[in-house]
């Protein structure tokens, strides 16, 4: 059967400051091996040969990157210097003059970015207390446990589970979040803001999905 696409919750708060913010996600098997499928591999050679020196400069004015770059600058963010996720990995491509393979799971999340320009994040689902959703951070909280925690600053987004912060927004993942090799089941999630429909945030996912599945 396959997996549902479930919407995660979204503080009031939040909602009211922005009402259009969503959350997808679902949950999947994380890939039996850390190897990336060979088709997996050749369908990010084949995207990379699309996404040269030209459409990276363009990204920007699409209505979809563009909606990112707006929802960064409402949250404190320039994103002419925090870039947003499918303008990192532009930068990434014109860097490595291509998408080389990082394993299956990395490559499964580009892939889906690179279709759709909607992001992806994967965290490892054994750990998780309930549905994740939208919050701002708490006074004193901090992402992941232990001295090398990071201190997250009171009123920043993140993605939370019931009782923790997984995942700054559009940020770093908690150490306790990342999927190691022993993961067996991941929560993969999408960030949904005003001027992105549905459908694209839900194809990014379904795309993920498969690329996971993909032996």
């Amino acid at each position: 059967m396959d997996p549902d696409v479930e919407e995660g919750w979204v503080d009031h708060r939040v909602a009211e400051e922005f009402p259009e913010l969503r959350l997808r996600w679902m949950r999947l098997p994380a890939p039996a091996t850390s190897g990336s499928p060979p088709e997996l591999q050749q369908r990010l050679r084949t995207l990379a040969g699309r996404f040269g020196g030209r459409q990276a400069i363009g990204l920007r004015r699409e209505p979809i990157p563009h909606a990112y770059r707006v929802f960064f600058r409402g949250i404190g963010l320039d994103p002419d210097t925090t870039r947003t996720p499918i303008e990192e990995l532009a930068f990434e491509r014109l860097f490595e003059g291509g998408f080389p393979s990082r394993g299956h799971l990395a490559d499964a999340l580009r892939l889906a970015l690179i279709e759709t320009s909607v992001p992806v994040w994967a965290v490892d689902a054994a750990g998780l207390d309930g549905p994740l959703g939208i919050r701002t951070a708490r006074s004193g909280e901090r992402l992941g446990g232990g001295p090398y925690a990071n201190d997250l600053p009171e009123g920043r987004l993140v993605v939370a589970d019931a009782g923790h912060p997984v995942a700054v927004l559009f940020g770093d993942l908690a150490p306790r979040a990342r999927p190691g090799a022993a993961a067996r089941e991941l929560c993969v999630f999408s960030v949904q803001v005003a001027g992105v429909p549905q459908i694209h945030v839900e194809e990014s996912l379904w795309l993920c999905a498969e690329a996971l599945d993909a032996a």
